[in-house]
């Protein structure tokens, strides 16, 4: 018989002739693999999901250009959008969408427009609730509040009309529009309110099918008519109003890029079909949405965004450290800031999943430890005539050293497997029925487990087994 058929035989001989005590150590290590499987799967796997959820609700990572005082409004450059984005996505993956914002008027009263690409908004916000279809060329898409306030719905016309002066620096407005506001319904940045706060008045008229002119009722208009009437109504252009003391054309940019424009040197007016009415539950609901398009015949010239959002699929410090970096590069003359209600709801649910996971797995393992330890003492003084024996025989400490660590080993190898498996089980149940998300097997975790579980049972078993390798087998035969 050679050496290592001797020792395999040794090894099971001693496993199945005291399997009321090997049971026991299985079952120690099978406690501790199946309940840190469980949390540590949940810990990883669920806030891995909220956070690819989250990443629904809006963008957690707002950029605006840096304005200086007497600086005329340019907004962000595109080669700025491109290098800001490239900064973004070598850390994480993200989605982003920009933002072009103008005061326009309608209907005597003055409301924010913005200038979008309809599929990047649209793959940044899942959670906007659209009745109808989303911005596209001759076709905006209207805020559910402003909607209702001038009783539009998908498919009637708007005319929209624009002041240069209006949307010059200095000039007042009747209500902010946060940068903030407009990521996700409304929530706050860490730094204070981003992008423009300009608020204008405006006008345009409305008229019936038969001509007659009539007004919707608005908040910038207290005499109108409620707009919940019932026949169909068109909106459009009040004739411009010629100003020979205003300049030729709009102050900023170059020429008009669209004939539809009104040719009119204080007032453009353009006539657009209400495509769809967008429903959020936040300050999207008091905007106009349009193509970019749209926006730059309407205002007559082309400048960059106002407004950058980022949904990153990071968190917390990461997050914290990519807008960091922005920040240090002062030469792109942008500033970027975390939306803190999406990252700090989202931090403080992951930290509460993370704190309580190693406050368990802490315990976990310190009553794995004992009870492998207990265990392989338990052996070892049953088997003091045994290992007395041996050494009479000239067996060394090393073999029957490394005959015990072999031996839990074992036990922890196959408690391992079963808690496992286990755990796996537990954790599926606890994210079914408590988090309401599914949840895939992780095989990198699992080898974790397992391979945590042999070596918590082979340290635990040190102190046995060195009090083994000192038993003098004088003194034990002597007892026999």
């Amino acid at each position: 018989m050679t050496n290592t058929r001797m020792f395999l035989t040794m090894l099971f001989g001693a496993i199945f002739r005291r399997r009321g005590r090997a049971s026991m150590a299985v079952v120690a290590s099978m406690v501790g693999a199946a309940t840190l499987f469980c949390l540590a799967a949940v810990c990883l796997e669920v806030p891995r999901q909220m956070n690819q959820e989250m990443r629904a609700y809006g963008a957690n990572l707002v950029v605006t250009p840096i304005q200086q005082p007497g600086q005329s409004r340019q907004g962000i450059d595109p080669a700025v959008v491109t290098h800001t984005t490239e900064m973004v996505t070598a850390k994480a993956s993200a989605k982003h969408a920009t933002y072009r914002y103008e005061s326009v008027r309608v209907n005597a009263g003055s409301h924010m427009m913005a200038g979008i690409d309809a599929d990047q908004v649209h793959q940044l916000n899942h959670h906007w609730n659209v009745d109808g279809q989303w911005p596209k060329d001759g076709s905006v898409m209207v805020g559910r509040d402003l909607a209702d306030s001038l009783g539009l719905k998908p498919g009637r016309r708007i005319t929209i009309s624009y002041r240069a002066s209006d949307n010059a620096e200095g000039a007042t407005g009747t209500e902010g529009v946060s940068g903030a506001g407009r990521t996700g319904g409304g929530q706050s940045t860490q730094e204070g309110s981003t992008g423009r706060s300009n608020h204008v008045h405006g006008s345009a008229t409305m008229s019936d099918d038969a001509g007659r002119p009539g007004q919707l009722h608005h908040a910038g208009n207290p005499s109108g008519q409620s707009g919940s009437q019932t026949q169909p109504v068109v909106l459009t252009a009040r004739p411009a109003q010629a100003d020979a003391s205003s300049p030729a054309g709009p102050t900023m940019g170059s020429a008009p890029v669209d004939g539809s424009i009104a040719q009119d040197a204080q007032e453009k007016g353009m006539e657009l079909r209400v495509g769809g009415i967008v429903d959020t539950g936040g300050s999207e609901d008091q905007i106009i949405y349009s193509s970019m398009h749209d926006i730059e015949a309407l205002t007559g010239f082309k400048r960059g965004s106002d407004v950058i959002e980022y949904s990153v699929n990071t968190m917390g410090p990461n997050l914290t450290a990519i807008a960091r970096s922005i920040n240090d590069m002062t030469s792109m003359g942008v500033k970027a800031q975390t939306v803190t209600r999406i990252t700090s709801g989202d931090t403080h649910t992951i930290a509460m999943l993370q704190t309580l996971f190693w406050l368990v797995s802490i315990v976990v393992l310190v009553l794995t430890f004992v009870g492998v330890g207990t265990t392989m003492a338990s052996i070892v003084s049953q088997r003091r005539s045994e290992i007395g024996l041996r050494k009479a025989l000239g067996a060394t400490s090393g073999s029957i050293g490394a005959e015990f660590y072999a031996e839990s080993a074992f036990y922890g190898l196959l408690g391992g497997l079963i808690g496992t498996v286990l755990g796996y089980i537990f954790a599926r149940l606890l994210c079914t029925s408590v988090f309401q998300r599914s949840l895939g097997f992780n095989w990198w975790l699992a080898l974790a487990s397992v391979l945590l579980s042999t070596i918590i049972s082979v340290v635990a078993s040190i102190r046995p087994v060195r009090r083994a390798s000192r038993i003098d087998p004088a003194l034990v035969l002597r007892e026999e």
